[in-house]
């Protein structure tokens, strides 16, 4: 087995796969909307939710001393995605209503917890299957 990392387990890897995760989220949203101006839209729509993956990130860093690859610290990540997320909008005028609250937390805990689950599956799989990961 190899010492090197997996892509997934190497942090810069880990935070771009949340941000385009938080992107493809609001992108999702804004095409169910039917909204105009799709990259403008999607930004204005992604960047509370940036924002708090970034606070998530760093509070992992800060209190756990590890970075949030892996499923555990990646429920700071979403909490923080989706709490903070929704303080921006809520104070930039933006919806909050319950609505969307509850399917963008599922959402984002599909997706922000989603990929390192299956992420940690597979390395378990690796593990004890050694001739067949590659």
């Amino acid at each position: 087995m190899s010492d090197r990392l997996p892509w997934w387990r190497r942090p810069a890897a880990a935070l771009s796969v949340d941000v385009l995760l938080v992107a493809l989220f609001a992108a999702i949203g804004r095409a169910s909307h039917e909204e105009a101006n799709p990259v403008v839209g999607v930004l204005s729509t992604a960047w509370p939710f940036l924002v708090g993956t970034a606070v998530g990130w760093v509070v992992v860093r800060a209190t756990r001393r590890s970075w949030p690859v892996a499923v555990a610290p990646g429920v700071t990540v979403w909490f923080a995605t989706v709490l903070v997320g929704m303080v921006l909008r809520r104070a930039t005028g933006q919806g909050t209503a319950v609505s969307f609250v509850v399917v963008a937390s599922l959402v984002l805990a599909a997706f922000l917890l989603g990929w390192r689950a299956l992420g940690a599956y597979a390395a378990r799989r690796a593990t004890r299957h050694p001739s067949t990961a590659r």
